[in-house]
């Protein structure tokens, strides 16, 4: 263990997100999602919910203010509109680490896919909530 760093923040984790450049994106995801088979680089998290996933990540990833869509969560195939609340919780988090509002758009669930195959990873994390999956689009720290 190092000091200030969050439980998640396991070697794996920490070397995706730091080698990670400005516009790569990151998938967090559900226990149902097919990561394996999808992810470029797989970090699993097992045992940990989205959320506290999504905490330790935001605690080192700035989000890309360069575009207008920085995050981004997979719509219910039944009920697009529809916002469940393991996203609202996600949500939260965003705009807590962010300091400021940071929506998080829909993708149905085959842009979603398409998105998270070419992602530069994949977090795999126990959550399990149906529709517990996002997206994230890394910024830049000027300093």
């Amino acid at each position: 263990m190092l000091k200030t760093l969050h439980v998640l923040h396991t070697p794996d984790l920490l070397h995706v997100l730091a080698s990670m450049g400005h516009g790569d994106e990151i998938a967090l995801v559900d226990c149902n999602f097919p990561a394996a088979s999808m992810a470029q680089r797989l970090v699993r998290l097992d045992g940990a919910p989205l959320t506290t996933a999504l905490e330790a990540c935001m605690q080192l990833l700035p989000l890309d203010t360069f575009v207008d869509d920085p995050a981004h969560r997979m719509m219910q195939v039944h009920a697009p509109e529809d916002i469940p609340e393991v996203q609202k919780e996600c949500q939260r988090i965003i705009d807590k680490s962010e300091g400021r509002h940071v929506e998080l758009q829909g993708l149905t669930r085959e842009q979603f896919y398409d998105r998270a195959r070419k992602a530069y990873a994949i977090v795999s994390t126990s959550e399990p909530r149906g529709y517990g999956c996002l997206l994230l689009k890394k910024g830049v720290i000027f300093s």
